[in-house]
């Protein structure tokens, strides 16, 4: 009989989970190579449970990007932490995120007692350490590992990639022998509808101020391929109050002009074609606290 123990394929589900803005959507598009998950300096930007997938010669992983930990103010808020933490439950390993340039807190504290009970191995990744010296890093460990025993530490950079490629070796030798989920190619599990959707909110956090984020979602109507071969995208923004309305338009449509621009060149390194991207703007009012508005928009009770 032929020996292949060592060289058999592995695979398993890892969730990344943490306070908002510590970088876990930085991280996730790092591990994978590719931009899958939105990034904004703004706190909450990632709603719902995203799923990227890495696939080498050796192994399939399959990482789950949570909502960052917060006290949540509406039904909206809700949703985003029972799918954060739903996401601990049926996994093989668990990386906690934390932010090297802040100190340990409340949300921090809130993720380490939501992981006492979970069976498996749970790594702590000291993110954005660029931001910090060397002989800071040492009390910043300390003040994680006394509050839980980490199997594995490591301190990394999500923009810079210092230490990922180590980190990745280690989350392999952790994982199960499995299948291979999802095509070698694939790196994402969401439709492509939601990929562009997120891409669009993504300018719009970029762009507005702080009255606007928060109250914005974005449903793409339709994704169909034009006369001119173009692939025609049309995408509704919807927000609360018609004083948003008229902040996402912009003066003489200068602000939902440039939203589309910034947007369609993502959607069109993703898809790999030209877009014509069509925005349009609509209020809904108090959208983020009403259940039926909420499943209208893709947040399903199902997802946690």
């Amino acid at each position: 009989m032929r020996n292949r123990k060592k060289n058999e394929f592995k695979s398993g589900f890892v969730t990344l989970i943490g306070r908002p803005n510590v970088g876990k959507s930085t991280l996730l598009n790092r591990f994978v190579g590719q931009k899958i998950a939105i990034m904004s300096d703004k706190a909450q930007t990632t709603r719902n449970r995203i799923q990227a997938v890495y696939t080498d010669n050796d192994a399939q992983v399959v990482f789950i990007d949570t909502p960052g930990i917060h006290k949540p103010k509406h039904a909206l808020g809700d949703f985003m932490l029972k799918t954060a933490f739903s996401s601990l439950q049926g996994v093989d390993i668990v990386l906690v995120v934390v932010n090297a340039g802040e100190k340990i807190g409340p949300g921090d504290r809130l993720v380490i007692e939501r992981i006492q009970n979970v069976d498996t191995p749970v790594f702590l990744l000291i993110n954005k350490i660029d931001l910090v010296t060397p002989d800071e890093l040492l009390p910043i460990i300390e003040s994680y590992t006394k509050e839980y025993d980490f199997d594995e530490v490591f301190p990394i950079s999500a923009t810079e990639g210092n230490n990922v490629p180590e980190l990745m070796e280690s989350i392999k030798k952790y994982l199960p022998e499995g299948p291979q989920y999802y095509p070698a190619n694939q790196v994402s599990d969401h439709p492509e509808y939601f990929v562009v959707s997120e891409f669009v909110r993504e300018k719009i956090l970029h762009l507005t101020r702080e009255e606007v984020p928060h109250s914005v979602a974005v449903h793409v109507e339709s994704m169909k391929r034009n006369e001119d071969d173009k692939i025609e995208v049309s995408a509704v923004i919807y927000v609360e109050r018609d004083s948003q309305k008229g902040i996402i338009i912009g003066k003489q449509g200068s602000m939902i002009k440039k939203i589309g621009t910034m947007a369609r060149r993502d959607i069109e390194l993703l898809l790999g074609d030209k877009v014509y991207l069509e925005l349009f703007v609509k209020v809904q009012k108090d959208w983020r606290d009403k259940k039926q508005s909420l499943v209208d928009l893709g947040y399903r009770q199902e997802d946690y």
